[in-house]
């Protein structure tokens, strides 16, 4: 069953497509997201009705079994630049859908794994990237616990992160050059966020303000001490 909510062509030609195959809580997440950042999404679940509540959130949503290679190519699947395999608890599906979008050439497979053994099995199907996304929540979640100033953590690596920290008052009124931030803890301010604006690469010139959240990346070691410093 193929549904389309009638929004196409949100993007440019060049734009990255997207089809996320399992209308979980997880699932469900990343194709609202992707689709509300302007992409052309297909949600793919076996249940009907899930695919029925998600209709007005992405721009196509099909019934079909992912682990049905025939039905996988009547969706044209390996025309998405990227396929996210959001199964749920059914590992034997998780595992059997990977390979078969690998034999059917898709350019970058992103799957969900239970665990880091499920993991290792997709990375030898071919998946591209495995995501945990109990075990990411639970590093963010103890990261916000210990440390209150910053907002959010994306680990990158083992010893590298992401984090959003919010403007003390140590920093509002000043600009980077004067807060020298690189210089005293290692980390980079990749953009700063400013209500609803966000200002990606800022300029050595550009004021913090009252309210601003800064985007840094960096050894998780010199977020925390930057983090504790500028209180």
């Amino acid at each position: 069953m193929w549904e389309t909510n009638g929004k196409r062509g949100r993007k440019n030609m060049a734009a990255k497509t997207f089809a996320v195959i399992g209308m979980g809580r997880f699932g469900s997440s990343v194709a609202k997201t992707l689709y509300e950042m302007g992409y052309d999404v297909m949600a793919i679940d076996s249940n009907e009705e899930r695919i029925q509540e998600h209709i007005q959130y992405v721009t196509y949503a099909v019934q079909a079994d992912s682990t049905d290679e025939h039905a996988l190519k009547e969706l044209g699947i390996r025309n998405f630049d990227v396929v996210v395999v959001a199964i749920g608890e059914d590992i034997q599906a998780s595992i059997l859908t990977s390979l078969i979008l690998k034999e059917l050439g898709v350019k970058q497979i992103v799957v969900k794994a239970q665990n880091e053994r499920h993991g290792k099995v997709l990375y030898k199907v071919g998946a591209d990237r495995v995501v945990f996304p109990e075990r990411d929540m639970g590093s963010r979640v103890a990261n916000n616990l210990v440390s209150p100033g910053i907002l959010d953590f994306i680990e990158l690596a083992e010893d590298y992160s992401v984090a959003e920290i919010a403007a003390t008052d140590r920093m509002v009124g000043k600009n980077l050059i004067e807060l020298n931030i690189r210089a005293k803890f290692g980390v980079n301010v990749m953009a700063i966020k400013s209500g609803p604006e966000i200002n990606i690469a800022p300029s050595a010139e550009d004021t913090i303000n009252d309210g601003d959240i800064l985007v840094v990346i960096g050894h998780n070691t010199d977020l925390k001490r930057m983090e504790e410093k500028t209180k």
